[in-house]
């Protein structure tokens, strides 16, 4: 273990290793801890189409490519009276499509590349405290989780928070960590084999059914088996288990309530224990302070409902990269890079943060495409609404958004956080991302490498 590192990464996840492997290609020494031992469980299993621009910019598309994991083809919705598919084959471009993977088996794939890359990793270690100087943390005491025996302390330059829900920056240090009480919800699940497979919408299609109150999703995997899970309210949650007088009879008898889940278990066998989260659904005050920038599940998490997770992850740990990179590189002072990021990663989420409330409080498919349209703000006269709908589902539209030479805008921030959080008021202002949409006066670029770049001087006399 170094005593001393340039940028150090908390957190091995898709979020952590992404913002390693980023930070390294950059010329930088990365060392990352990683309290578990890979692999690890980790639910999340149907990925978007945002993370194959991503695998592209750190390298391991190819390896997940050959990995063998399920190809996910859109998504097949049961929501109240209505029923419709999403196919990713409808997005432009090459990306039109995802995978269905074992977050076990895809986290420690993108782990062992960053380690390929030059970053220093530390799996079974946990920082158990951090040094401040003032507000910015300056070194992490770490130990070995198995022999606590073994410790020591690294100093850092940069601190890169990817401690997922543990979030060790937002719940220890900052007490910034707030819950979503409009997603107040548990999630229960297992595994199964002999599932009958889906005979609606694209092929690997993740399955969403609601029921009066919940909703499951049925993702297959490449190993044979396929996660079914149950999302339900959290006081109807807590009647149900009362009642059926544990998580099995509660996610049974959702089941027995879900029409399609229960056709495709019906000659199934349930192959693992049952699994359960609550209290899931947060968001942190602040997404960077002096030295830190917190990505992924460190600085909040949704809801398992459109399978946002690993795009935020993976998406704010390029930001992340570029940000970092910037800062050490005295291109940009820390205060404009961490504003960048911090406003880039926040309208990502607050966008689908509306999405997902809207799904949950109205059963109409006209309407939830109503809002996409809202949220997603993209100036094409041609755009209908389920384009629309798709791009922000599909986590595209927070990723090309982030290309200079992709799309019109990175992100939007909010004008109102307080109106547009009730979903009273959905105007958004452009975000910086190219030139013509930078604020502030700086975009995110890709060449010659990952980056932060100033808009130029003839386009700040124009404006």
């Amino acid at each position: 273990m170094r005593s001393s590192t340039r940028v150090l990464v908390i957190g091995g996840g898709p979020a952590g290793s992404t913002a390693a492997t980023l930070i390294a290609h950059q010329g930088f020494e990365v060392t990352l801890l990683e309290s578990a031992t890979f692999p690890r469980y980790h639910i999340g299993e149907s990925i978007l189409p945002s993370a194959l621009p991503v695998l592209d910019v750190l390298g391991v598309r190819q390896k997940v490519e050959e990995y063998g994991f399920v190809r996910k083809g859109g998504a097949y919705f049961e929501w109240g009276p209505e029923n419709w598919e999403l196919n990713f084959d409808h997005l432009q471009g090459s990306d039109s499509y995802s995978y269905q993977v074992v977050r076990s088996e895809f986290d420690k794939l993108l782990l062992d590349h960053a380690r390929t890359q030059g970053v220093d990793v530390h799996e079974g270690v946990s920082v158990r405290e951090l040094v401040f100087d003032g507000e910015r943390p300056v070194a992490a005491r770490w130990a070995r989780t198995k022999d606590r025996d073994e410790s020591g302390t690294v100093s850092f330059d940069f601190l890169v928070d990817c401690s997922g829900r543990a979030g060790v920056m937002a719940t220890k240090y900052l007490k910034s960590r707030r819950y979503h009480e409009v997603f107040k919800n548990i999630a229960t699940w297992s595994y199964w084999r002999g599932v009958k497979p889906l005979d609606k919408g694209p092929e690997g299609a993740i399955a969403v059914c609601s029921i009066p109150d919940g909703w499951f999703w049925a993702i297959p995997l490449h190993d044979g088996t396929y996660s079914i899970g149950l999302v339900s309210k959290a006081k109807a949650f807590a009647a149900k288990r009362e009642e059926l007088g544990g998580l099995q009879g509660v996610y049974d008898d959702g089941i027995a309530r879900c029409p399609r889940i229960k056709d495709m278990l019906e000659n199934a066998e349930q192959v693992a224990e049952m699994k359960a989260e609550q209290d899931y659904s947060y968001v942190s005050e602040t997404f960077a302070g002096p030295g830190y920038v917190m990505a992924g599940d460190a600085a909040c998490f949704l809801d398992p409902l459109l399978s946002t997770g690993v795009h935020l992850a993976t998406f704010s740990g390029m930001l992340a990269g570029a940000s970092v990179g910037s800062i050490l590189r005295e291109e940009f002072t820390e205060k404009e890079a961490l504003s960048f990021y911090s406003q880039a990663y926040r309208q990502a989420y607050e966008r689908l943060l509306i999405l997902v409330s809207f799904f949950y409080r109205s059963f109409s498919r006209e309407s939830q495409f109503f809002e996409a349209d809202k949220l997603t703000r993209r100036e094409r006269h041609m755009l209908n609404l389920y384009e629309s709908f798709l791009y922000v589902v599909s986590g595209v539209e927070d990723l090309e958004d982030a290309k200079d030479s992709a799309l019109d805008a990175v992100a939007a921030r909010l004008q109102d956080s307080g109106q547009l959080f009730a979903g009273e008021n959905e105007a958004m202002a452009a975000m910086p991302t190219s030139e013509q949409n930078a604020v502030g006066g700086v975009y995110l670029t890709f060449e010659p490498q990952l980056g932060l770049r100033r808009r130029s001087a003839a386009e700040e006399l124009v404006s």
